[in-house]
């Protein structure tokens, strides 16, 4: 599905259905140097039980256009102006890493437009290494590599991850090449700078799920508990045998959490 924002286009992924506004809507939204399909799985789940979807690619990656946005908080206002553009007036927001904050920034700036929202593989502050942060800008190889180990608890899990043929990391790591470059380093950027979370968890009124992994490198769970005490309506999914990228690494744990929260 492609929208009109702000003069360029966007592009949705909405799980193999014609989306409906009229249906529940869930929004998602994936963590730097990722697109859309990093959610797979769970958008097309959920598109097919009853909820309007759309797995959003943000600004500079995937198939939308422009440049990448250069703060947590622009990047929840164009979340947002996606809600108007679809004629959504209410949605949940499902958000991993980077996106996690976005849908935290969006539910504070627009608590009428947010239903729901679930972080996974969420932290505050988010801090990213200097070596890391250089990495991005100055070797997006390296950079890549250095975050596609972290971001798994294993470098080949079994039995052949979901099935025969299937490499999590490789494909991790190959999502990661076909982003544009440059995208790394804004993004790394944005996380590290933003210091609005303490103050939009505790404006947060809305049902709050988070799902994080027992063996998380980048985002462990004891660096969500300052959200998780601010925030009064949560509770939490500890997700096992899970590094950064529970979507690749734990697929279904990740769906049944969304399942029982959404509804």
């Amino acid at each position: 599905m492609l929208l009109n924002i702000g003069g360029r286009q966007a592009y949705a992924y909405t799980g193999g259905k014609a989306f409906d506004a009229g249906l529940p809507a869930v929004v998602f939204v994936h963590g730097a140097q990722h697109d859309h399909s990093v959610w797979i799985l769970q958008s097309r789940y959920l598109a097919h039980h009853g909820y309007g979807v759309l797995a959003l690619d943000l600004p500079g990656h995937g198939r939308s256009e422009g440049p990448p946005l250069e703060s947590i908080e622009a990047l929840a206002d164009w979340v947002v102006a996606v809600l108007d553009a679809a004629g959504v007036k209410a949605a949940s927001l499902v958000g991993h890493s980077m996106g996690s904050l976005v849908a935290l920034e969006a539910a504070g700036r627009a608590p009428a437009r947010i239903a729901k929202i679930a972080l996974v593989g969420s932290a505050f502050p988010m801090r990213v290494a200097d070596p890391l942060l250089d990495a991005t800008r100055d070797d997006e190889p390296l950079a890549q590599d250095m975050v596609n180990i972290w971001s798994h608890s294993t470098h080949a899990a079994k039995p052949s991850n979901p099935g025969p043929g299937f490499w999590i990391i490789g494909e991790n790591l190959r999502l990661m090449q076909r982003i544009k470059p440059g995208v790394m380093h804004v993004d790394f950027r944005a996380c590290n700078a933003y210091s609005g979370g303490a103050e939009r968890a505790a404006a947060v009124r809305c049902p709050t799920l988070f799902v994080l992994g027992d063996r998380d490198m980048m985002t462990p769970p004891r660096a969500a508990r300052d959200l998780q005490a601010a925030i009064p309506h949560q509770r939490t999914v500890l997700v096992k045998a899970s590094g950064h990228n529970l979507m690749g690494e734990q697929p279904d744990a990740v769906l049944d959490a969304l399942r029982t929260f959404l509804p």
